[in-house]
């Protein structure tokens, strides 16, 4: 009987799948690749040199009895004399608590809100009700505080639009913009009024990512709305707030300036003193000079990134990427 015999060739003959060696490229063969986008980057790159690196250079003078009218070099060094003069200031105290308290606010709730109005305008069908509420909500992130704390006190003020109203039903006068006691509120509402509709457009842009069929199965299987929201759309906005929320961790020292010092005369100094305002009336309005001023920038740099740096690491061990990865 004859015996069927393999078509199959040899093993011998078998091709090899060898893995396949890129070379290295060297600098100059990437530059002739890579040239315009390093072109479209230079722009960038510029102005992170002038406006960023370069006045990050001159925090030294934070360790120098540093004067604008001698020489650079002529300055001498001090060491850490100006940090102990920060700290031991009376002042500096309740100016950092103050920034912590606001900064703490903030943090806790602008952040909700700004995804609570994010969820309740991506659940409304009509297009021309969600672009008219959405130009309304995030148009006064554009003004000005100027504009922002005059608003305030034309609807807030002594004579305001609500104190008008009460008094002409009867009540006494209310004033919430120079009131000490009531300014914490005050401040929430400003930046509630002006940021929160940033930070929609912000948390919008995310829930635009997330695959609607995920929904359509979702709601296939039974699930109501909010188990939709729990399950599915606060998932997929998870990175993006996990990254803002790392990024305002970061600046949680620097509330801003404006917005403080422009009521810093109707409600006092004790309430509304805050590391920016302090710096400004201590450094440059004050006599302690330029050198205290850098310390306490430095001061607030240091434990922003300090903050930064905790703050991706627990979002890697979370398992998210954060700002950015170890390679």
């Amino acid at each position: 009987m004859a015996t069927l015999q393999s078509t199959a060739p040899p093993d011998t003959e078998r091709p090899v799948n060898r893995p396949v060696v890129r070379r290295k490229r060297t600098v100059l063969q990437r530059l002739r690749h890579d040239w315009p986008l390093l072109l479209l980057a230079l722009p960038v790159v510029a102005h992170l040199a002038v406006f960023h690196y370069w006045p990050t250079a001159w925090n030294i003078i934070a360790f120098m009895d540093y004067s604008p009218y001698r020489p650079f070099w002529d300055n001498p060094f001090v060491g850490f004399a100006w940090f102990e003069r920060l700290f031991n200031d009376p002042y500096f105290m309740p100016a950092l608590v103050n920034t912590l308290k606001f900064a703490a606010l903030n943090l806790l709730c602008m952040f909700p809100l700004s995804v609570a109005l994010a969820l309740a305008m991506n659940s409304i069908i009509s297009l021309k009700v969600r672009s008219t509420f959405q130009s309304i909500v995030y148009l006064p992130h554009f003004f000005s505080w100027v504009l922002v704390v005059t608003v305030f006190v034309q609807v807030l003020g002594a004579d305001g639009l609500v104190s008008n109203w009460i008094m002409d039903g009867g009540g006494e006068r209310l004033d919430f913009t120079s009131n000490p006691d009531t300014f914490t509120f005050l401040v929430w509402m400003q930046w509630a009024w002006k940021d929160a509709g940033w930070g929609m457009i912000i948390f919008l842009a995310a829930l635009a990512s997330i695959n609607p069929s995920l929904y359509e199965a979702a709601a296939s299987d039974g699930a109501n709305r909010w188990r939709r929201m729990w399950h599915i759309t606060l998932p997929g906005i998870r990175p993006v707030i996990i990254l803002l929320l790392i990024l305002q961790i970061g600046g949680i020292l620097s509330v801003g300036f404006e917005q403080y010092q422009l009521q810093r005369q109707a409600v006092g100094y004790q309430a509304t003193e805050v590391l920016d305002t302090y710096v400004y009336y201590q450094s440059i309005v004050g006599s302690q000079g330029e050198s205290f001023g850098t310390a306490a920038g430095l001061f607030k740099g240091v434990i922003g990134l300090i903050l930064i740096l905790v703050a991706n690491n627990i979002a890697h061990r979370l398992g998210e990427q954060g700002i950015y990865q170890k390679s």
